[in-house]
């Protein structure tokens, strides 16, 4: 048995409480969610063959690359193997992740940056208040007020981690992709900032699937069907965490200079926008489901190299000593009652056979990797690094889970025949523990174990995980025109140049510093734009959403005209005159007014018929037909543009769709077919063409209103700007690749 390890700040003992969302599956909100569920996909073969085509073997581009995990040491280890795999293809790799890990992480070679936060606090918190939702009890507390500025803090450490130095290093750095674990909650928001390639990666499930459930949801009620239950609960967990989180993550945005996120828009945004995905277990566990796409991989288990480990003379004694003994242990786990868990397993240890004082160690920490080597059975509480190396060992398997994804773990290890079901710490007897020991040495429990370890021998977690990695980045877009290992990060627009140059940082401070080109003639590139839009399904509710928004924005700029001089008051100096104050009061005063009426203009004159058009634009999706893409609107001209091409196409399409709709019905359902498309060609002529008309003025209201905006919110562009330039001043080239940049530039331009 592996006694617990003492932390100074642990979480609290897990009773009633097991971090996990209860879900209500008769509830209205899971009713509406499972309206949404998209039908079974067609058959594909099995989710154990690699779905991405390309799976390079080496990489050219040098990259910087962020890695962003929030958890606990089992959540950042696995990474840190993944950031070592990506060093032997000449990335510079850095780990972002909580302060207590430097040394850690620096123990691996890998560059450190800290991001804040606690995690044995933000664990104790999640524990408590599943989906960020605070609990009455932590509303009590005050638990809520620390626990958002330890998010806000993290959303911050996470940004600085992609453009500034980490402490004590002195060369610059400025995140040419991202990495990141869905809790780190900031990722996809700076790489929409920097406009860099994001891959995802984690270790258990967090993209919908009709499969299995979400982890982290307890599932009640049975009015669906298994398959739509699942799929809901992603969607309700994803819902509800952006009910605890979104105002944050806004109000970073905002500190972005990115635009606010809708409701409607936010819970579920790393699917809508495609963003790839690593899941880091073996498919011979936990196959790929069939409607995952193939922007999402199943790598494998990612196993550190084994730390060099050599037991005490008690260890080795007790194992050479009778057969290989039964593992029992709860990591970091903080028991209720250790006594009486202790009791319950000493318990079981007896109704397993005869003992003495010879057949129970106890022991301190050991490596796991060493350790499942030398046990037939291992008994824990389900983490998923635990889990795996148990596996890995041919271990056959019992989890006690206490929270979290650990009762997954069970139940996955049970379908695959590796081990029991799980036994819920509540619910373990000394009888139950004893039965599930029995069980597990059975031959056919064995075989499967043995089985799935032979399938994870021949499995390469970490380095599957960084040719997906590669796989999914744009390596059409990413080199740099003049040194085609470095990743472009600026765009130069020449008059005598028939395209833009894409140039890497080291290649524009060359041209620069030899006068060839001005820093002012540079502009930031961007080698993956994000676009978030806020997609519409109708008319009717997209200008009620904007009303709504619209109103509750202007509710919120009115009690600030009210506060803000009293607050602007209550922060003046004691040594500040009257008249100070006033001026200070009347100045908020002007700008939260000024505010208001930038909202109600940006409202009812570029929101309200900007949804109105889209709105009218969506509908032909409700009976099935596909809606073309109109671009995205950026700046004036592009709103104009968009605008003329909405126009022209809507007219065209609603006009024509009068006569071709029948026609197409006709000759596939006959007259039946002929009355259905005539109803299309009439909703379709009279949405189209009215989306065309409002478009008219919606889009460049929209384009003129991101012109206004722009100078404003030029901070964080103007940061990763300078950031970008003391990268290339520091990059030292040698005398043939400055020769061959500036002869290469001086080929095209003269």
């Amino acid at each position: 048995m592996e006694s617990e390890p003492h932390h100074d700040d642990p979480p609290p003992a897990y009773t009633e409480i097991d971090g996990r969302i209860t879900i209500d599956l008769d509830s209205k909100i899971a009713r509406s969610f499972a309206s949404l569920v998209p039908d079974p996909p067609a058959y594909r073969p099995s989710s154990t063959s690699k779905n991405t085509p390309f799976h390079p073997t080496s990489w050219n581009i040098r990259l910087n690359v962020v890695i962003q995990v929030v958890g606990s040491r089992g959540d950042v280890q696995p990474f840190i193997a993944l950031g070592q795999e990506l060093q032997s293809y000449g990335h510079r790799v850095r780990i972002a992740t909580h302060d207590c890990f430097a040394s850690f992480v620096g123990e691996s070679n890998l560059e450190f940056f800290p991001i804040g936060g606690d995690p044995h606090d933000l664990m104790a918190y999640m524990v408590k208040n599943p989906g960020l939702i605070p609990s009455m009890g932590s509303l009590r507390s005050g638990d809520i007020q620390r626990k958002r500025a330890m998010v806000e803090e993290m959303l911050k450490g996470c940004w600085k981690s992609c453009i500034e130095p980490a402490p004590g290093v002195e060369r610059p750095f400025v995140a040419d992709a991202i990495i990141a674990n869905p809790p780190s909650f900031a990722h996809i928001h700076c790489a929409q900032a920097l406009s860099v390639p994001l891959h995802l990666m984690f270790t258990m499930p967090w993209s919908s699937t009709r499969a299995f459930p979400h982890p982290l949801a307890n599932l009640n009620g049975a009015r669906l069907d298994p398959g739509a239950m699942n799929f809901v609960s992603y969607k309700v967990v994803e819902w509800m965490t952006w009910q605890g989180l979104g105002d944050v993550i806004n109000a970073f945005r905002a500190t972005l200079d990115l635009e606010r996120i809708p409701t409607s828009v936010g819970p579920d945004l790393a699917e809508t926008l495609e963003i790839p995905f690593t899941y880091c277990w073996s498919p011979s566990l936990v196959p790929k489901p069939t409607d995952w796409p193939s922007h999402i991989d199943v790598c494998g288990f990612f196993f550190r190299e084994p730390p060099a480990y050599s037991p005490p003379a008690n260890i080795e004694k007790f194992l050479s000593i009778g057969p290989k003994p039964i593992y029992i242990g709860f990591g970091s786990i903080v028991l209720e009652n250790a006594t009486e868990m202790t009791k319950i397993i000493m318990g079981a240890v007896r109704m397993s056979g005869d003992i003495d004082s010879n057949s129970v160690l106890f022991i301190d920490d050991c490596p796991h990797e060493w350790l499942f080597q030398h046990v037939s059975v291992v008994v824990h509480h389900g983490g998923a690094g635990t889990t795996a190396c148990g596996l890995r060992n041919a271990c056959p398997t019992i989890i006690v889970p206490f929270f979290g994804d650990q009762p997954f773990w069970g139940s996955m290890i049970a379908t695959a025949g590796a081990g029991t079901h799980p036994i819920p710490h509540k619910l373990l007897t000394t009888e139950k523990l004893c039965d599930a020991i029995k069980y597990c040495l059975q031959p056919s429990v064995l075989s499967a174990v043995r089985e799935i370890s032979t399938a994870m021998s021949m499995e390469q977690g970490v380095q599957e995980a960084a040719r997906s990695f590669h796989a999914n980045l744009p390596l059409e877009d990413l080199p740099c025109d003049f040194l085609a290992d470095r990743p472009a990060v600026w765009l130069y627009s020449g008059k005598k140049l028939s395209t833009d140059l894409k140039l890497s940082a080291a290649a524009a401070h060359v041209l620069i510093s030899e006068e060839r080109i001005k820093v002012k003639e540079l502009t930031m590139y961007r080698p993956r734009p994000i676009t978030i839009s806020n997609p519409r399904w109708d008319p009717v509710t997209s200008v009620g959403s904007s009303c709504f928004s619209t109103a509750r924005m202007m509710g919120t700029s009115a009690v600030d005209l009210v506060t803000s001089p009293y607050t602007a008051i209550q922060q003046a100096g004691p040594s500040d005159s009257a008249a100070k104050k006033t001026g200070k009061a009347i100045a908020k005063f002007g700008k939260s007014f000024g505010e208001f009426n930038g909202r109600m203009f940006q409202g009812m004159i570029v929101d309200l018929p900007l949804a109105a058009a889209e709105g009218f634009r969506a509908v032909p999706k409700l009976y099935g037909e596909e809606v073309q893409s109109h671009g995205e609107v950026t700046d004036a001209v592009s709103g104009f543009s968009v605008a003329g091409k909405s126009f022209v196409r809507g007219m065209t399409d609603g006009l024509t769709g009068l006569y071709l709709k029948p026609m197409q019905g006709a000759k596939e359902e006959g007259a039946i077919g002929f009355a259905k498309g005539a109803g299309k060609g009439i909703i379709g002529l009279t949405t189209k063409t009215t989306s065309a008309a409002i478009g008219i003025v919606a889009y460049p209201g929209q384009g003129i209103s991101k012109s206004l905006v722009a100078p404003f919110k030029s901070s964080t562009r103007k940061a990763i700007m300078t950031q970008r330039r003391l990268d290339g001043e520091h990059t030292v080239l040698t005398d043939a690749l400055r020769n061959e940049v500036l002869r290469r530039f001086d080929d095209l331009t003269l």
